[in-house]
């Protein structure tokens, strides 16, 4: 899969702006949100649950802009690369724009791209790319623990990429939301953070625990 190449700007393809490259304000949350405690989490008998629950972290309930005590619209609107960027603004998630209708918000270990896909862009992606890639030869470890992630985790799907020019395989994870129906800006909010959060949560996971990258 290739990676984009990028240009500032705002959402709506604008003029650029002064956004930077390689962070976020420090206000914005850059670990993953507090998993649920014992308490929190429904009781059920091991025939309702089936098989192994995932665990990790759970994405956030209420918004830091609602808690910040900014206004958000609860009219149900079409969701689009402007409402994107107004709700990152929101995050105080620092972001470029592409001309090809793209947001992306850099941190120091990966990259989040915010985009809209989908035959009348519908769906609302958070696809995150480590900037670390892996050897060829540890392929078959990579893709052991992408399955781990994927069947001990929450939210973000994670996968193995195409190899790059150079033979290295990156990895991606990412968030997917049909939003046909579109969406309210709290909902909105919350969607990107939760898709943002856990990206940092993955990969520091693949540095970390993985022991991938």
């Amino acid at each position: 899969m290739p990676w984009w190449s990028w240009r500032s700007g705002h959402a709506d393809g604008g003029e650029p702006d002064t956004r930077s490259r390689t962070g976020v304000d420090s206000g914005v949350r850059l670990g993953p949100p507090a998993p649920r405690t014992p308490e929190q989490t429904p009781r059920s008998s091991s025939a309702e649950l089936g098989p192994t629950r995932p665990v990790g972290p759970s994405c956030p309930i209420s918004s830091p802009a609602a808690a910040a005590g900014k206004e958000l619209s609860p009219q149900v609107v079409p969701v689009t690369l402007r409402r994107i960027g107004t709700a990152l603004d929101m995050l105080d998630i620092r972001y470029l724009a592409d001309g090809d209708g793209s947001l992306l918000a850099m941190w120091e270990r990966h990259a989040v791209l915010f985009t809209l896909e989908g035959p009348e862009d519908e769906i609302l992606v958070v696809r995150a790319r480590p900037h670390s890639t892996v050897p060829p030869d540890w392929a078959d470890r990579a893709y052991r623990v992408v399955n781990e992630w994927n069947h001990t985790r929450r939210f973000c799907k994670a996968y193995v990429g195409d190899p790059t020019d150079r033979g290295q395989l990156p990895i991606y994870a990412e968030l997917q939301v049909p939003l046909a129906a579109g969406a309210n800006d709290a909902l909105l909010v919350e969607l990107l953070d939760c898709g943002a959060a856990v990206a940092t949560s993955f990969v520091d996971w693949l540095h970390d625990e993985g022991a991938l990258l």
